[in-house]
C-alpha cells in the first residue's frame, strides 16, 4: 500500500510539474478587446511612419492558398530583444556640433524620444580614430607601454558631450558599447594606424590595459559602458585605421590578455562581442572562439556587419548557424551603412528597403540588438579623413537644414514599435513577397512588421489563432501593426 502510494504521489508530482513546465512555455494571448494600429511607409506616397488604419480582430476561418495571409503565434517565444541604435562618432559629432539648437533638439528628438522620434536605445563609439574621424588620433604619446599619458581631451571637445545628451534624451536608457579601429602605430607591425598590420605580441598586454583605461575614463566622466568589441572589421586591410586579427589570434588575445585584464580590473559585467565583422566568416569566426571553452567563458556575444554583398549578397543564414550551434551566447549586428554617397541618389526607395530586408531576417535568426553607423552625417557623406563617404539617415546641410533618408523610417518601423526586453514570437507568412516578424512587449502589446519589396499591392489578413483582421500591403511598402 506504501509502494502504491508513493507511485501514485510521484506521477501526481509528475504531471504538476510537466503542466507548469507546459504554462511557462506557453504564453496566453487573447484578441477580446484588442485593436490594431497600423502605421506605414510607402514608396510613391506621403506615409512616412504615418499611422493608416485601425482594426479590430473578427472569427476568421481556414484561409485558401489563394488568400494572403500573415499568422501570428504568441504562444512560442524566442530570444529577448535588447534595443536598436546608432553610432555617436567623431564625424556625427562634429557635424551635430554646427547645428543651431533647435535642429539639435530635432535629431536628439527624432532619434531617442519614443514619441516623437523612433526610440533608439543602442549607441556605439570609437575608441582612438577611425575613417569617420576628422584626424588620427590615440589618447596617449609615443611609446607610452605603461599608459600614463592617457588622456581623454580629444574625445572631450565633440563626442562626449553628444554622447552625453543622447543618454539624457534617451532618459538614461542608452547602452554604449566601444570598439578600436587599431591600436597605436607604434604598437602595430607596419608601425601605422592605417593600412591593416598586426598588434605586436610584446604589446598585447598593454593594449589590453588601453580598453580599460578609456572605460574607466568615460565612466568617470559620467558616460557608462555597457560593452565593447575586440576590433572593428578584423580581417579587412583598409585605407583608414585598422588592424588584423585572424580567428586564433582574436580567440588567443581574448582568452590571455583582453578577458583575464578585464576580470582584473572589476568589469568582467562589460559586454564582450567577438568578431564585429561581416557575415561570410561569422560562423568560422564564432566557432573558432566559442569551442575554446577557455576564450568563451569571457565572451557575451559575437558582432557581424552586413557588408558581404561584394561577393555575391547577403548571407543571413550565417547567423541563424551560430544561434543554433551557440544558443547561450548573443548576436547583434554591430555596424551597417549605406554608399557610396551622392544627392543623386539620396531618394531611391531601395536604400531604406535594405534595411527593412536586413533588419528583419538578422532579427529571425536570433540577433538580441542592432545598431546602424553614424547617426548624422554633413553634406558630404562626412567628415571623413580618407574620403570613405556613406550614407546616414540624416543628413545636415551648411545651412543648418536636415534631410532625412527613407531608411530612417524603415528602421524606425522596427526601433519605434518593438522596445527592449520584448520577445520574439513567431509570425509566418503564405507569400515570399511578405516577409515579416514579430514581438511581444513588456506591456503585452504585440508589434507585426511586414515587408514588401515588389511594386505589388496586397491585401491579406492577419491571423492570430481563428481571430483575423484585413490589412493592405501597398508596393514598396513597410507596415508596423500595432496590436494592444
Amino acid at each position: 500500500m506504501k509502494k502504491n502510494f508513493c507511485y501514485g504521489l510521484t506521477a501526481l508530482l509528475t504531471m504538476c510539474f510537466s503542466v507548469c513546465v507546459l504554462a511557462q512555455q506557453k504564453t496566453i494571448f487573447t484578441t477580446a478587446n484588442k485593436k490594431v494600429v497600423v502605421y506605414t511607409t510607402a514608396d510613391s506616397t506621403n506615409y512616412r511612419l504615418s499611422q493608416t488604419a485601425t482594426a479590430s480582430f473578427s472569427p476568421a476561418v481556414q484561409p485558401l492558398e489563394t488568400q494572403p495571409s500573415i499568422f501570428v503565434d504568441p504562444s512560442h517565444s524566442f530570444q529577448t530583444f535588447l534595443g536598436m541604435g546608432g553610432a555617436l562618432t567623431d564625424a556625427a559629432a562634429e557635424t551635430f556640433a554646427k547645428l543651431p539648437a533647435a535642429k539639435q533638439q530635432e535629431i536628439l528628438d527624432a532619434y531617442y524620444n519614443t514619441d516623437k522620434g523612433i526610440g533608439y536605445t543602442f549607441a556605439r563609439t570609437n575608441i582612438n580614430s577611425c575613417d569617420f574621424s576628422s584626424d588620427t588620433y590615440t589618447y596617449v604619446k609615443d611609446g607610452d607601454k605603461n599608459l600614463s599619458s592617457f588622456n581623454l581631451s580629444h574625445d572631450e571637445k565633440f563626442k562626449m558631450p553628444l554622447i552625453k545628451k543622447a543618454m539624457q534624451s534617451s532618459g538614461n536608457k542608452l547602452r554604449l558599447f566601444v570598439s578600436p579601429w587599431s591600436p597605436p602605430a607604434w604598437m602595430k607591425t607596419n608601425n601605422d594606424m592605417l593600412h591593416g598590420g598586426k598588434l605586436k605580441e610584446d604589446y598585447a598586454d598593454a593594449w589590453a590595459n588601453y580598453y580599460v583605461k578609456f572605460i574607466k575614463a568615460y565612466e568617470q566622466k559620467g558616460i557608462p559602458i555597457w560593452g565593447l568589441t575586440v576590433q572593428n572589421e578584423p580581417m579587412a586591410t583598409q585605407t583608414w585605421e585598422s588592424c588584423i586579427y585572424t580567428a586564433e589570434d582574436e580567440r588567443d588575445f581574448i582568452k590571455n590578455h583582453l578577458g583575464p585584464t578585464l576580470l582584473k580590473n572589476g568589469l568582467q559585467s562589460k559586454k564582450l562581442i567577438a568578431w564585429d565583422h561581416n557575415r561570410d566568416l561569422l560562423y568560422h569566426r564564432a566557432s573558432t572562439i566559442l569551442n575554446d571553452a577557455a576564450a568563451a567563458k569571457y565572451v557575451w556575444g559575437i558582432g557581424f556587419h552586413w557588408y558581404e554583398v561584394w561577393n555575391g549578397g547577403h548571407q543571413y543564414e550565417n547567423v541563424k548557424r551560430v544561434k543554433e550551434s551557440f544558443p547561450d551566447k548573443n548576436l547583434m549586428l554591430t555596424e551597417a551603412c549605406l554608399y557610396p554617397f551622392s544627392w543623386q541618389t539620396m531618394s531611391q526607395w531601395k536604400w531604406g528597403e535594405t534595411y527593412g530586408e536586413n533588419i528583419l531576417h538578422d532579427l529571425n535568426n536570433g540577433a538580441v540588438a542592432w545598431t546602424d553607423w553614424n547617426i548624422l552625417l554633413d553634406e558630404t557623406g562626412g567628415p571623413n579623413h580618407v574620403g570613405n563617404f556613406c550614407f546616414a539617415p540624416i543628413h545636415s546641410k551648411s545651412d543648418g537644414s536636415l534631410h532625412y533618408m527613407n531608411s530612417y523610417y524603415y528602421i524606425g518601423h522596427f526601433s519605434k514599435f518593438i522596445r527592449p526586453n520584448a520577445k520574439r514570437i513567431i509570425s509566418s507568412s503564405n507569400r515570399a513577397q511578405l516577409q515579416t516578424t514579430a514581438f511581444r512587449n513588456e506591456d503585452g502589446s504585440i508589434a507585426v512588421v511586414v515587408l514588401n519589396e515588389t511594386p505589388q499591392r496586397f491585401a491579406y489578413k492577419l491571423f492570430i489563432g481563428s481571430q483575423a483582421v484585413d490589412a493592405t500591403s501597398l508596393p514598396h511598402s513597410i507596415q508596423t501593426l500595432v496590436i494592444e
